[in-house]
């Protein structure tokens, strides 16, 4: 397969995107405005500027321009309609922070350290607390809006017959914890992660008609945790820090979980061999977090006091990691 160097370190198709992402370009076109004075009215955007950035994109094959200065539809464009996508190109939302944070790439390879402070004055985590705008977009890109209703099954072997408690550790606003509850009345939840998220949470259980069943622990998970569950979930947590703090994580999980208890992973590791590169180098310019392979999870698991006993596929495709207290 041929490979063009200059096609794959472009720079301009990509801020393209996310700029008539931005504007809502494809969803004006929908509703029937297609002249390039009519977009750029609707948008509150340069005419001449705008066109410009639209017929680049249509060289590219995203949006027609069927004749000067109107423009249409195609497939790819109509990706462009789907709000979960919108969530992380918009660059007025979350979508800036996941744009602006490549240009620490070159910093976090030179020093192995994430370097999100030298653009946005502050690490990530404190820069969502500081901007309450960009932590709900946030929430909304983490949460069904950006990723779907969560699978609620969410172990290997199906083995939920000692599991009376399941804490979500790193639950944010607790959409995961309300469909594993929804699907088995007999379990009681336990939601942990911090005030501002789990402030949003009611709603969330009221819906799903589990409100009765939740107790809300609105704190870190680097301090103790809940004691006493029979089942930690871990869902794209530990790939959000460094080997140091994820392995506090995972003690925390292990002193807090009953002797037969379990501490199960959803995603951030994966079987042995190459894994997938966008997500963890996002993860890497963001928090300096990273995914794991097998085995490295299994080092840093057992220098957290756990022991890994059952890894595999779930029926979504999810790999899954299940751990018990050694």
């Amino acid at each position: 397969m041929a490979v063009d160097i200059w096609q794959l370190s472009d720079l301009c198709t990509p801020w393209c995107v996310h700029v008539v992402a931005t504007l809502r370009i494809a969803q004006h076109i929908e509703e029937g405005k297609n002249r390039i004075d009519e977009l750029a009215a609707a948008s509150g955007s340069h005419p001449e500027s705008l066109h410009r950035v639209l017929r680049h994109l249509a060289g590219q094959g995203v949006f027609e321009e069927p004749e000067p200065g109107h423009f249409q539809l195609n497939e790819p464009a109509r990706a462009l309609l789907d709000s979960s996508s919108l969530l992380g190109l918009d660059l007025d939302h979350f979508g800036s922070r996941m744009a602006y944070a490549w240009g620490t790439l070159l910093q976090a390879v030179r020093t192995g350290q994430p370097a999100y402070h030298t653009i946005f004055g502050v690490p990530f985590w404190d820069d969502l607390a500081a901007h309450p705008d960009i932590r709900e977009s946030f929430d909304e890109l983490m949460g069904p809006a950006g990723h779907g209703i969560p699978d609620p099954n969410v172990l290997v072997n199906g083995d939920w017959e000692s599991v009376r408690t399941v804490v979500d550790v790193g639950g944010g606003t607790g959409t995961l914890l309300a469909e594993v509850l929804r699907a088995r009345p007999g379990v009681r939840g336990i939601l942990v992660d911090l005030p501002s998220a789990v402030a949003k949470s009611d709603t969330v259980f009221k819906a799903a008609g589990v409100a009765d069943r939740v107790t809300k622990s609105p704190q870190s998970f680097f301090d103790p945790l809940p004691a006493g569950g029979d089942l930690y979930l871990l869902k794209k947590v530990l790939s959000d820090w460094p080997d140091k703090e994820a392995e506090t994580i995972l003690r925390r999980c292990a002193e807090a979980a009953t002797p037969k208890g379990r501490v199960v992973l959803l995603d951030g590791v994966s079987p042995d061999g190459p894994a997938g590169a966008s997500p963890e180098l996002l993860m890497m310019v963001l928090v300096g977090g990273k995914a794991r392979t097998m085995s490295e999870f299994r080092e840093l698991a057992g220098r957290a006091g756990l022991k890994v006993t059952v890894e595999g596929s779930l029926p979504s495709g999810r790999y899954t990691v299940e751990c018990r207290p050694e």
